[in-house]
């Protein structure tokens, strides 16, 4: 009863310290206080964006005066600027020589973005290469990846075959899961080929997904939940589904085994088979965003309805608090579960892809089969018959 009751206590922290995080990032400008106005109004479409969003800074839990610097680095008009973001917090203007720079404030078009100042005009510098919290957040689960999957091979070079334990042994087990259940049945043997890159693209999926769960630094960043994350991933899948594809691929595509009126003298078939190149990436991309992202949203709205429902007096605001507290605990353990299966599913369907890329033909590979086969059934007969291969 005491496990129980300390689980449920640590959950009920957990869930408190997204609460209070989401509603101080929501604004660099605002406090707390003022998520509830007057008018007991709360722009809760501005929170959502504010926090799904990127920035030059990464927040401070329970403090959103403070964030952890990190480097802006932009080329103006009179050339390279590097500097902290603490310079440009807060709405804060910062001098770099001549030039003068600025967070766009919300009424910008630039909203959210570093702009220099030129005759009191803000302009958006030529480049911006910052090293904003979703770039950190990249490198960071980069790090991470890498961290694992060494693990496992510093592990097998002085241990040789003996199985690991603990984190490493999780690790090879996820690594096995994935590679025997997923790359192996379906490139068979062209599965050593692609596995680096399937395998990678899974482990970084899902630290991406996990470490978006965490409301503290290094976790916080809504990586997966950022449409050109998704995109680039989705375009390497096309790149190498494409660039390494057979020829019997290529065949299929502008000249497929259709009746003719399919392909002449209007081409449907293999317009369809060229506009199915590009859905291909494109359904990878929307469908890892858009579950991640409806998850994060989900959970900041369940927050939000505590400071919604905070003018209608004490026993509403708490029902409502327990309440929500219940249901962002379900739905952050449900976001876990989820973290897995959209790594699963975006892993699944690149190597279907890939392999739909390696096909040599239904002739070539029966033929190939055929042959294998015929000629390992006659080794077969010959071993059988053979005086030598029957003791009695």
């Amino acid at each position: 009863m005491t496990m129980k009751r300390n689980i449920f206590t640590a959950l009920l922290l957990a869930v408190m310290a997204l609460v209070f995080p989401l509603g101080m990032a929501a604004s660099e400008e605002t406090p707390l206080d003022s998520l509830v106005e007057k008018d007991s109004s709360v722009d809760a479409q501005g929170i959502i964006f504010d926090h799904l969003g990127d920035r030059y800074g990464w927040e401070v839990p329970f403090n959103h005066h403070k964030s952890i610097p990190l480097p802006v680095i932009v080329w103006g008009s009179d050339g390279l600027h590097v500097f902290s973001s603490a310079r440009v917090d807060h709405g804060a203007v910062y001098r770099d020589g001549n030039a003068e720079f600025k967070v766009a404030g919300k009424d910008s078009p630039y909203k959210g973005k570093v702009v220099e100042l030129v005759n009191g005009q803000e302009v958006k510098p030529a480049v911006d290469i910052s090293i904003t919290k979703n770039v950190c957040g990249v490198f960071i689960s980069v790090l991470l990846v890498i961290w694992c999957i060494l693990s496992v091979a510093r592990w097998h070079k002085s241990q040789g075959m003996k199985g690991p334990r603990k984190m490493t042994g999780a690790i090879e087990l996820v690594i096995l899961f994935i590679y025997d259940g997923v790359i192996k049945p379906t490139l068979k043997n062209k599965a050593n080929k692609f596995a680096p890159y399937l395998l990678t693209v899974f482990f970084f999926i899902l630290v991406m997904n996990l470490l978006g769960l965490i409301v503290i630094f290094p976790g916080g960043a809504n990586l997966t939940g950022n449409i050109a994350v998704t995109l680039v991933l989705a375009i390497i899948t096309f790149l190498i589904t494409n660039i390494f594809a057979t020829k019997h691929y290529w065949k299929e595509v502008f000249n497929p085994d259709v009746p003719w009126w399919f392909k002449w003298p209007i081409p449907i078939m293999p317009v369809i088979e060229i506009f199915g190149i590009f859905t291909k990436p494109a359904a990878l991309t929307v469908r890892l965003f858009a579950n991640m992202m409806g998850g994060h949203m989900i959970v900041i709205v369940l927050t939000l309805l505590i400071f919604i429902f905070a003018a209608m007096g004490p026993v509403v605001t708490g029902a409502t608090a327990v309440v929500s507290i219940i249901f962002s605990v379900f739905m952050l353990l449900l976001d876990v579960l989820v973290s897995f299966i959209q790594a699963y599913v975006f892993t699944m369907l690149s190597t279907l892809f890939i392999a739909l890329g390696q096909e040599e033909g239904h002739h070539e590979g029966h033929g190939n089969d055929g042959h294998h086969d015929g000629s390992k059934h006659l080794q077969d007969a010959k071993t059988q018959s053979s005086p030598s291969a029957n003791p009695a």
